[in-house]
């Protein structure tokens, strides 16, 4: 015995452009049947909730699955999996395709050479596949962009809940970004960390899915941004707060990288209006929300 509830998409061309696009989603849990052996030509995420069952390799080797699990199905490659016939399982599952799935694939959010994945915990990836269940709903205006957008936030979901993943983050990363306005190379980073460079890199890539040059520079140029647009700090100044004791290196660097000068992004992005009442610019680690903000100090 077993229930099921699946509904399918047809997105069309113009939908596709926006680089991911759902095709199903399903929720089904009991005794079900066994899927494959088959092939698809495109993703599908299967979250098992709960329960146990197997999945066979394209080479026969089958792994034992106890929910929380995640199972990928890439397009080109076989697949066989069953829950147990006495126990069955809960099964959640997402059909997609897309041009961005080359890309997440290259950030490491999906794993072809890693079918099975356990998680920590399901909730987050099956809040996730609620909305795009709900977004379901015949007559929904909205459908292909909402399921779209819902599947950008499963597989961040999905990448957090990765067993394999500290909840409070990747140390490597948090100290990274720690020390990233220090004027220090890749290789002295990885000596603080008691790491060859090699190693260094394959964690970072391993957790951020870059390597740590840019990842330094994404945390550099965001806070340069944040400088550039709330105060009124020359350039050179700017440039040391965040790492570059050479001026005209950080502008250049900042104009290959954001596609504009550092002053001309000043103009086009500056806030720090005369007889504005905030004195300093939010902790990027605490941001404000807008109750927190509060009334401006009394006169």
């Amino acid at each position: 015995m077993y229930h099921t509830w699946m509904r399918y998409f047809t997105p069309s061309p113009l939908h596709h452009r926006l680089g991911l696009v759902c095709l199903g989603v399903g929720l089904q849990y009991g005794a079900l049947p066994t899927v494959g052996p088959r092939t698809l030509d495109h993703h599908v995420a299967v979250v098992i909730g709960a329960g146990s069952g197997w999945s066979e390799a394209p080479d026969g080797r089958r792994t034992r699955i106890t929910g929380p699990t995640l199972i990928w199905l890439t397009p080109g490659v076989p697949h066989h999996y069953a829950a147990d016939p006495d126990t069955g399982w809960d099964e959640a599952f997402v059909d997609f395709t897309g041009p961005a799935t080359a890309t997440y694939t290259e950030l490491g959010y999906i794993e072809p050479d890693r079918p099975v994945v356990p998680l920590s915990d399901a909730a987050g990836p099956r809040a996730a596949i609620g909305r795009i269940a709900r977004a379901a709903r015949r007559g929904n205006p909205l459908l292909e962009v909402e399921t779209g957008a819902a599947v950008h936030e499963l597989l961040v979901a999905l990448r957090r809940a990765r067993a394999d993943t500290n909840a409070e983050g990747d140390p490597v990363l948090q100290a990274l970004a720690r020390d990233a306005f220090q004027p220090l190379s890749v290789a002295e980073h990885a000596s603080r960390h008691g790491m060859t460079p090699a190693e260094l890199r394959t964690a970072v890539r391993r957790g951020a899915g870059c390597s740590p040059k840019d990842y330094l520079l994404g945390i550099r140029l965001g806070r340069a941004k944040e400088l550039l647009a709330a105060t009124e700090l020359p350039v050179a100044a700017v440039a040391r707060r965040v790492g570059y004791d050479d001026p005209a290196y950080f502008s250049r660097l900042f104009t290959r990288r954001v596609g504009i000068a550092p002053v001309r992004f000043r103009e086009q992005q500056g806030r720090a209006v005369p007889g504005g009442w905030s004195n300093q610019i939010p902790d990027p680690d605490h941001p404000p929300t807008i109750g927190s903000f509060g009334a401006p100090p009394a006169t």
